[in-house]
């Protein structure tokens, strides 16, 4: 799902005015007659192509539309073809500016936002931007054939109306700060998307129909399972907009497909692309080297930022009656050692993830305040009582009175609270059942990493086996929840809100392909989760945060993995020029294609 950036109203009841963005808590860094963002060049040349490599799991893709449920798209596809009616900025945590949209407007009691079109705003196959066209990427959205997030994310929306040709209102349920974020950053696609004959067929049969956006490329020519060029549109309806200058900076970008990493890390090496991101710490620290490397061509770099961390985690899926129990979930845990993994496999290049707001205002720290405890009290007995003390720190192996002997003693003394017991060569239960769980994968690389938690599991007697599935497979086991244990990479926000429903909230652990892996349903956290939506303020904001990041933390539904504090990149110095510094909310790629540009040919 395409990145939903974060901003709504200020919080007091005030008129409804028309202005060109929003900030979610604070002012907006750029003004109504700002020329471009401090962190692009607005003299930048256009021109020249731009390599990249997919780093998606999937070796290929099946399909144009990146909505739907099944199949895969290509790479960016969603961020390079749609315009959304508001965009934000890369060195801004919550705001956003009009991109379709001329000015946004929102009701004085905050349970509408209008938003005016731009008349100048034109689709791919030359026909306007309208009303009706958001109303139906709306409704579309929240239709049968999407993914399930997206209802999520929308649930709060009452509907949208049609005011005029440029006019849009979306009617919420309830006054809530976040829904003018969320509907102002959907995908918004032409009605003429999948019509044939005159009359459009249902979504999910839109296949391998070309995209109608608005956005600033179009598909250009395919190779399937090779790779995908997107073509700059030299018409671009929103080129010269403030928002978008300096931006957009190559006539083509091509995203080229490999079949495992190993191809890959030789096709950089060989000159075949000209950025990648590094997410393997072994290959960073080993791999990254060579003649293109000594003679400057290719740079190894690190660009720091103060993006959230997320929470990448194992997770333990609750809805498995062996991993019903959180003190077996507990238990398994204590098994793995992170910082023996982090000394020998990865280089001690990462830090530990160890909540769910790591990086941001939102993490829980220490004894809980008083406003977290007023949030937690009306639970006891119902979220774990270690929720009312110091907040969870992930076990360690390191430091006086700590190690992996201890952490498994913990863990045996758990098991057997918990009605598991070794006997007869193995961890059974009262019925006699082995422990024996199941790590699913989609790459064969992945057994790396589980291994060392393996063999830790065993010294307790539970068996874990590793599962390698092709990329189709595994998401379709993933929609149905048919796993024991996998990785999920969580994006971290700054902003809370909604889409923590998502992850978190009982009506996702009951809906097939959301987000809620780990099978989370209880009314406690239900009812945290309601108060970070409903907060006003930052100040009622904060402390509903952390209360939830105690209770899950706590409920040990997830193995805290590990994160990076910078964006890793190769890339090509003698192809490629930038703006430094890197804007300090960026995503990597997000950056290079958005802000980048083609270093020219030196004159005969």
């Amino acid at each position: 799902m395409r990145f939903l950036w974060a901003w709504s109203l200020m919080v007091c009841a005030v008129p409804a005015w028309a202005a060109h963005g929003y900030a979610l808590w604070d002012d907006l860094k750029y003004g109504p007659d700002f020329k471009a963002f401090d962190y692009v060049d607005p003299a930048a040349p256009k021109g020249g192509e731009l390599r990249l490599v997919s780093n998606l799991r999937v070796s290929t893709f099946d399909k144009y539309n990146p909505f739907t449920i099944k199949g895969s798209a290509p790479a960016y596809l969603d961020s390079l073809l749609f315009d959304t009616l508001l965009t934000g900025s890369m060195d801004e945590t919550a705001s956003g500016y009009g991109l379709l949209a001329e000015d946004v407007t929102v009701a004085p009691d905050r349970r509408s936002v209008t938003f005016r079109l731009r008349p100048e705003a034109r689709f791919h196959n030359g026909m306007p931007v309208e009303a009706a066209d958001v109303k139906h990427s709306y409704d579309t959205l929240i239709g049968p054939y999407t993914s399930p997030g997206y209802k999520t994310l929308l649930q709060e929306v009452d509907g949208a109306d049609v005011i005029d040709a440029r006019t849009i209102r979306f009617r919420f349920k309830t006054p809530n700060r976040e829904l003018p974020l969320i509907v102002g950053s959907l995908p918004i696609f032409s009605r003429a998307w999948g019509v044939e004959n005159g009359k459009a067929k249902p979504f999910d049969q839109v296949v391998m129909d070309i995209p109608i956006g608005s956005g600033a490329y179009k598909i250009g020519p395919v190779r399937f399972g090779k790779d995908i060029t997107y073509v700059r549109d030299p018409g671009y309806w929103a080129r010269d907009l403030p928002v978008n200058r300096g931006s957009h900076n190559f006539d083509r970008i091509t995203v080229k497909i490999y079949k495992d990493n190993t191809a890959r890390l030789e096709a950089l090496k060989a000159g075949e692309f000209d950025m990648m991101s590094f997410y393997s710490a072994g290959d960073w620290a080993r791999r990254v080297n060579g003649k293109r490397f000594n003679t400057g061509e290719l740079v190894k770099r690190e660009f720091q930022h103060k993006k959230p961390a997320g929470f990448q985690s194992f997770v333990l899926n609750s809805r498995r009656d062996k991993l019903k129990d959180p003190r077996v979930r507990e238990a398994l845990g204590l098994a793995l050692d992170y910082e023996w993994m982090n000394r020998q496999m990865f280089y001690g290049g990462y830090p530990r993830v160890t909540d769910l707001f790591g990086n941001t205002d939102c993490e829980a720290k220490g004894l809980p305040s008083p406003e977290e405890k007023a949030l937690l009290e009306p639970w006891r007995g119902k979220i774990p009582d270690a929720s009312f003390g110091p907040m969870y720190t992930p076990p360690t192996t390191e430091g006086e009175g700590h190690s992996l002997r201890n952490n498994l003693r913990r863990a045996r003394d758990l098991l057997k609270e918990a009605g598991w017991e070794y006997r007869d060569g193995a961890l059974r239960n009262a019925k006699g059942e082995r422990m024996t769980l199941e790590y699913l994968d989609s790459k064969e690389g992945g057994v790396r990493t589980v291994s060392p938690w393996v063999r830790n599991l065993e010294k307790l007697g539970i068996t874990l086996n590793f599962a390698t599935v092709d990329f189709a497979l595994y998401q379709e086991r993933l929609d149905r929840f048919d796993f024991d244990i996998t990785t999920i990479n969580f994006p971290g926000t700054n902003n809370p809100g909604q889409s923590l429903l998502e992850i978190f909230g009982s009506k996702a652990a009951k809906t097939e392909s959301s987000g809620n892996y780990m099978g989370v349903s209880t009314p406690a956290i239900d009812a945290l989760l309601k108060d970070i939506v409903d907060a006003d303020t930052k100040a009622e904001l904060m402390p509903a945060c952390r209360a939830l990041d105690r209770v899950i933390m706590h409920s040990h539904y997830l193995i805290p993995q590990w994160t990076l504090t910078s964006h890793r990149i190769v890339y090509d110095d003698w192809r490629l020029s930038f703006k430094s510094p890197m804007p300090p909310y960026a995503g990597g790629e997000d950056w290079v294609m958005g802000t980048w540009w083609a270093k020219q040919p030196p004159k005969q």
